[in-house]
């Protein structure tokens, strides 16, 4: 068939396919369309993934019996001598762990992450996302009743491979909902959307932390062992509500508006059928833009693990807050950077739509205030730390700025390849799941040493996540793009198939859309 110019004149200016047809007035008109059903399940699956992620950083507070450390180790030099701030040691637990040791048990939960990234996001590309969705959360939950067990019967390595165990159910939870936003969310949706469902990592962390504290208090079973008991009721719920009620994609939804499942797919694809070709491995391999997200996700990774699974511990050694408290001012930073990650994805899709920025502009606009704005926070909070309400105002502010991340880098993905947006995720997360693992290892080593003063301990530990945080914010900066790249042209895949069926007779009639589409997605 001749190439017809005027296809593309059916794409988006940055490329994206048949974004110009969602402007419509045949835009489904209900008042909670199933996309937005589906994207409330995967915002609290979402949730239920980070407080199983998190809830150990608070627990661990109340099974570290630090009484017994300190008789074990010198008392650690307090450069604000004059503080009277006396730590509750009341509030000791069963288990005499040291603070490199308990960096340790903290990461073990991130290395059975880890490895199940990229096989899952392969996985899911081929077979689809929702089982392997629902039943690796499904056992992530259901590990969480034998933490309690694990810890008081086999020690510290029973714990460590009980939360390997958890990490790998949790392994499909960003790869796999990443591929279902790819193919329930229009791309003028997308900020809001997967803002909101990412968002839900930090609505986890805001119930997980101040809840875990009370109940290291005041629940059963001495208190911290109820923490895994009830959130593993609450995941193990949600697990069996989302693989009964949530479906794959709009076309194999049973219930789903004839309207809006066209709406959804002719946005997406131009076509009720969703293509679904080989893996490009070698033109990912090669694209500078993959890159750009790479090393933003592992920059973000690590320093915000730091903060998630060490912030407690800084709060108890540093400002000295009880444990009751602990919890609930640890959430603070994430409560401002879910509120502020909602607010910016608005900003960031107007953006977009208003069409005075470009996806590429948004996107490294929007990054730098998520990536900048945490780095310079942890600089100024490493020399406030005898001032406890200004180191707290200024790690939520921080914090609350990493929310912009949500409508930069982290949606990224459905901008180069819609396609294969889960894939490149899963491998994005491996990689910055691994960067993310040695933050609570690095931070346990450094502040382990009870004969420095542990501030200026804690101020190197919060030096290094500023530095990764910019030096990857600003490799974004040069590298990123949010147009769709030429390897996931749908275009391409009719030409390639009518090449394999012995059409190469025509080699200049078919090389020209070719050329004529990657001179526009890099326009």
């Amino acid at each position: 068939m001749p190439f017809r110019r005027s296809t593309l004149n059916h794409r988006h200016r940055d490329g994206h396919v048949l974004v110009w047809d969602q402007n419509r007035d045949h835009t489904p008109k209900r008042c909670f369309a199933t996309r937005y059903f589906v994207t409330f399940m995967l915002f609290l699956g979402m949730a239920n993934a980070y407080v199983m992620r998190t809830n150990m950083s608070v627990a661990i507070v109340a099974m570290v019996n630090h009484t017994a450390i300190k008789v074990n180790d010198e008392e650690a030099v307090d450069e604000c001598g004059d503080r009277d701030l006396p730590i509750d040691d009341s509030q000791d637990g069963e288990f005499a762990w040291s603070s490199s040791l308990q960096g340790y048990i903290l990461s073990s939960f991130f290395y059975g992450y880890v490895i199940t990234q990229i096989p899952f996001g392969i996985l899911a590309k081929k077979y689809g996302s929702l089982r392997f969705l629902g039943y690796g959360m499904l056992v992530n939950s259901v590990f969480a009743f034998l933490v309690p067990v694990a810890a008081r019967q086999g020690g510290v390595w029973g714990l460590c491979a009980v939360r390997f165990i958890q990490g790998l159910g949790e392994g499909p939870i960003v790869p796999c909902t990443h591929a279902m936003l790819a193919k329930w969310i229009p791309p003028n949706e997308r900020s809001r959307m997967g803002a909101a469902v990412y968002a839900g990592a930090q609505f986890g962390t805001i119930i997980s932390m101040p809840l875990s504290g009370l109940l290291a208090e005041y629940g059963f079973d001495g208190g911290w062992p109820s923490i895994f008991y009830v959130f593993g009721i609450v995941g193990t719920v949600w697990s069996i509500a989302f693989l009964i009620f949530v479906y794959e994609d709009p076309s194999a939804h049973p219930k789903i508006d004839e309207r809006e499942k066209k709406y959804i797919n002719d946005a997406l694809w131009g076509t009720d059928v969703v293509k679904s070709p080989p893996i490009p491995f070698k033109a990912i391999l090669k694209s500078m833009p993959f890159y750009a997200i790479l090393f933003a996700h592992m920059g973000h990774n690590y320093g915000y693990e730091t903060l998630m699974t060490e912030l407690p511990t800084y709060m108890k050694q540093v400002l000295r807050f009880s444990l009751k408290s602990n919890g609930l001012l640890s959430s603070l930073p994430y409560l401002a950077m879910w509120l502020f990650s909602m607010f910016i994805s608005v900003i960031a899709d107007w953006m977009i739509s208003s069409k005075r920025f470009t996806h590429t502009a948004t996107r490294k606009l929007i990054n730098s205030i998520g990536q900048y704005g945490p780095g310079i926070a942890l600089i100024a909070a490493s020399y406030t730390g005898c001032d406890r309400a200004l180191t707290l105002a200024i790690l939520t502010i921080g914090v609350g700025l990493n929310g912009g991340i949500y409508s930069g880098f982290k949606i990224n993905h459905l901008d180069l390849t819609p396609r294969f947006a889960g894939f490149l995720m899963a491998i994005t997360n491996c990689s910055a799941n691994m960067a993310g693992l040695l933050a609570p290892i690095a931070a346990g080593n450094l502040i382990s040493d009870h004969t420095k003063p542990i501030m200026g301990q804690w101020q190197i530990v919060f030096f290094i996540a500023a530095l990764v945080y910019i030096v990857c914010g600003t490799f974004y900066n040069i590298f990123g793009s949010g147009e769709r790249q030429y390897w996931d042209n749908p275009e391409g895949d009719e030409q390639k198939a009518a090449l394999s069926n012995g059409a190469n007779s025509s080699p200049a009639r078919l090389s020209m859309p070719q050329a004529i589409t990657a001179t526009e997605s890099r326009q």
